[in-house]
Parts: C-alpha cells; sequence; structure tokens
C-alpha cells in the first residue's frame, strides 16, 4: 500500500512538473521599425537572424511592430517575450538580459560642420541629444548636459539654431535623420563607439526558457559562423569576430 501511495504521489509530482514547464512553440517579439533591420513586414536582418536561431527549434517569430518605449513596456507586462534592439542592462526592471548579442550598432553623433570634432573624452563638453528611451549616458563617459527628446523630425533646427550640440543616435538612424537636410555639406558625423544590441527578454519562467535557448542557438551558430552570410546579404558588418 505505502508503495502504492509513493508511486501515485510521484506520477502526481510528474505531471506537475510538466505542466509547469513553459510551452515553447512561439516567441512574441515586440520592435520599433529599422529600416533593413526591423522592417514591419517581416524583413530586415534581426528577424532573419532570430529566425535562424528560433525556427529550427520549432518556434515561430510572431512580430509586433511598435514605438521603442512601448516594445519594453511590453515585455515588462508580460505582453511580449522580449524587445529587440536592447543595449545591455539597458532596462533594470522586469527583464533578463542573455549572454549573447545578436548584432552591433555604430552609435555616432550628429553636429554642424562648424563644431569641433567630438569624442568620447570630450562629449561631457558639449550639449546633448537623443530619442527618450535610449539611455545612451550608461554607455558613454562623463555627460553632464544632455536631455532626450520624443521624436527624430525637429533634430536638425535644434541643430541649425544651437538649441543642441550634438545628435547621438544610431548610425541608420543618424543617414536617415540627414535624408530631410536641404544641404548636407552643413552636418559632419563622428563614430564614437559600437554597441552590441541584445533582446531584452521577460523576467518570468517563459522568459528565461526562451533566453536560455536563444543563448544555446546563437553559440552554436557563431561557432559555426552560419550567421556570416546573413550580415553580408544585409551588407553590415559582421559583429562576432
Amino acid at each position: 500500500m505505502t508503495r502504492w501511495w509513493l508511486g501515485l504521489l510521484l506520477g502526481a509530482l510528474g505531471v506537475s512538473s510538466v505542466q509547469a514547464e513553459p510551452a515553447l512553440q512561439d516567441i512574441r517579439l515586440a520592435s520599433e521599425v529599422w529600416e533593413g533591420h526591423t522592417n514591419a513586414d517581416g524583413s530586415g536582418l534581426a528577424w532573419d537572424v532570430l529566425r535562424q536561431v528560433f525556427e529550427p527549434e520549432g518556434i515561430e517569430l510572431l512580430i509586433q511592430s511598435v514605438p521603442y518605449t512601448r516594445s519594453i513596456g511590453l515585455v515588462q507586462r508580460g505582453e511580449a517575450d522580449a524587445w529587440v534592439g536592447s543595449y545591455r542592462n539597458e532596462v533594470d526592471e522586469g527583464v533578463f538580459y542573455p549572454r549573447w548579442h545578436y548584432d552591433a550598432d555604430q552609435i555616432s553623433a550628429l553636429g554642424l560642420v562648424d563644431q569641433p570634432v567630438p569624442s568620447q573624452a570630450t562629449l561631457g563638453e558639449f550639449r546633448l541629444v537623443w530619442v527618450r528611451g535610449y539611455e545612451y549616458q550608461r554607455y558613454l563617459p562623463n555627460l553632464k548636459h544632455y536631455r532626450e527628446i520624443q521624436r527624430r523630425n525637429g533634430i536638425l533646427p535644434m541643430l541649425d539654431y544651437g538649441h543642441a550640440d550634438f545628435y547621438i543616435d544610431a548610425q541608420t538612424e543618424v543617414d536617415e535623420v540627414l535624408v530631410g537636410a536641404a544641404d548636407q555639406a552643413r552636418y559632419r558625423v563622428t563614430p564614437l563607439l559600437r554597441l552590441p544590441l541584445y533582446l531584452g527578454f521577460a523576467d518570468n519562467p517563459r522568459g528565461r526558457a526562451l533566453a536560455q535557448l536563444y543563448d544555446r542557438r546563437m553559440e552554436q551558430l557563431v561557432e559555426l559562423r552560419s550567421l556570416r552570410p546573413l550580415f553580408e546579404r544585409w551588407q553590415q558588418p559582421y559583429p562576432f569576430d
């Protein structure tokens, strides 16, 4: 009789543990639309990399295109499993970061040509702006005068009228801002540093299980150099050399 009850108890515990294991049939990914990186139609370098990570494991990518700060909120509330394009430890609450990055951003400064050429050592002397949510003060040293703005469409007038000295952003975003300039020769772009890009996972059992799988797959793909053709196709620097 004792053995019968023990077997029944172990069987019940086995069922409970199976039920507690997150079902990983899909991953809900939120991202801002970055041209050539996370296009709303599902094309782009990031989506191609993440398909190669997850789809061989039978996990479907479910993509939601939203503004960057909203993508973070969706993950923190558990309404998405991860957001795309985070810098490591950019967000502290309700988020779990994996070991592996999937790409890297070239961070640059945009300013008028008559401004001194900035560097990481001298940025603290200037008035800087960037789009709300990117937290560049965490990664650039000695910043003293900076503020966040809501959107990119007013950046060139801010520089033209002396309301800011430099605009800080990823190179692709700087290039998009410059497209709207009547005279691009008035401006200079200065590379500052490269920042690895991560997925920010929800800090819950499902998010951590997906992050563990992501790290395992990324390690395999980088070791086999399987991702290099994707970066060549999208004409982007390979971030794992």
